[in-house]
Order: C-alpha cells, then sequence, then structure tokens
C-alpha cells in the first residue's frame, strides 16, 4: 500500500481511538498512523488494546493500540494510581490488554 493511503486510513483509525482514550483520561495524543512494512506501509490496525509504558518513577502514560503494539493514541504521563484506574475502567467496558512490547512515541 501507499504511504499516503495507509496514512489516510491510520489517521481514522487512530484519530477513533484517541477519541476512546479522551473519553476515559480526558486527554490523548494521537501518536501513529502507519506501520512500514517489508513491501511498503499498512494503516495501523483497527484492534484497540490497551497498555501502560513507564515514564519515571512516579508517572506512566496509558496507551491504546493495535495487536502489533503501534501505539495509536496516548494519555500525557500521568501518576501511576491514576493510571491504573482508568485501566481498570477500560478493562471493566471491554478493552483487552497489550501483552507485549509497544512501539510507542514518547
Amino acid at each position: 500500500m501507499q504511504y499516503h493511503q495507509a496514512a489516510l486510513t491510520g489517521q481514522e483509525r487512530a484519530r477513533r481511538s484517541q477519541h476512546r482514550l479522551f473519553e476515559y483520561a480526558g486527554f490523548a495524543f494521537l501518536t501513529r498512523t502507519v506501520k512500514q512494512v517489508n513491501d511498503g506501509f499498512e494503516p495501523v490496525g483497527e484492534e484497540e488494546l490497551i497498555a501502560i509504558e513507564e515514564t519515571s518513577d512516579e508517572n506512566v502514560i496509558v496507551l491504546i493500540c493495535d495487536i502489533d503494539g503501534y501505539s495509536k493514541a496516548q494519555t500525557k504521563p500521568i501518576p501511576r494510581e491514576q493510571a491504573k484506574k482508568i485501566v481498570e475502567k477500560m478493562l471493566n467496558d471491554g478493552f483487552k490488554e497489550f501483552k507485549g512490547e509497544v512501539k510507542a512515541v514518547k
């Protein structure tokens, strides 16, 4: 797929994830919209899995990523306890947790 096509589709998917994360955290950045593959580019996946990434001793970021770990949306660094509450609510609402290496923008 050409970069432009992948970026348009990926932006739509990432923006949807950004809005969903915003509903839980009150703030969310759009992060990645495309991923590079052997024969070109692909949009980020449609899956919405959640993960937490360490940023410092006190703060973490909550992310929504696709099945390959590409972050589509993330919070700003927030206190660990606040992140736990956000993730707990998201899990209770049906989100699944991503287990693996996240490709995040830090």
